[in-house]
């Protein structure tokens, strides 16, 4: 399969490198971010409730955990901006960032599907600073010292990191309108 893809942004479908245990041993791989394999009518992207069958028998297995390495997260703003161009107004795009941490590890889950290895990133509540913008969730940030109990932890342990990441040590951008650009 050809692992090429955008590193740049990761949109549903998409293909992002993920990293997991094989074999007692942790490594890279690529995958679609898309945990059905387009089995849906829309991507499952986000996991939340990890007590439900479907999700439990992921969350009980070391070997479907993985982590998502990011150096940003997006979310759109609740309400849409008139920019002034004539156009219809739109939802910006405001970015997410760990202020020490330039790449942040995202709790994941990952099965094999027809298209091929597919992950979605695990959610929990939303903090302070997401809060405004996605009052819902947030993705699930890891400590780096958590890594290692995520991939190889017991069902409870991996309970216990789905929770909303420190909000004083996060940024944010935007927002951002990247459909539009200026006339020259």
């Amino acid at each position: 399969r050809d692992n090429r893809f955008d590193p740049q942004e990761l949109r549903p479908r998409g293909r992002a490198y993920v990293m997991r245990e094989q074999g007692n041993m942790f490594g890279w791989d690529v995958m679609s971010w898309d945990v059905l394999g387009g089995k849906a009518a829309w991507p499952m992207t986000n996991v939340r409730n990890l007590a439900l069958p479907k999700w439990r028998r992921l969350a009980e297995r070391p070997e479907n955990r993985c982590v998502v390495p990011l150096t940003e997260f997006c979310e759109f703003t609740p309400d849409k901006h008139d920019l002034g161009d004539g156009k219809p107004p739109l939802k910006g795009e405001m970015w997410f960032s760990v202020i020490d941490q330039p790449v942040f590890a995202v709790a994941g889950f990952w099965q094999p599907t027809e298209a091929g290895n597919a992950f979605a990133m695990v959610t929990c509540d939303a903090n302070s600073l997401v809060e405004p913008i996605h009052p819902k969730a947030m993705v699930t940030i890891l400590e780096p010292s958590d890594v290692d109990v995520w991939l190889r932890g017991s069902y409870d342990e991996v309970r216990s990191l789905q929770r909303p990441f420190d909000a004083a040590r996060m940024a944010v951008r935007g927002p951002i309108f990247p459909t539009r650009h200026s006339e020259r």
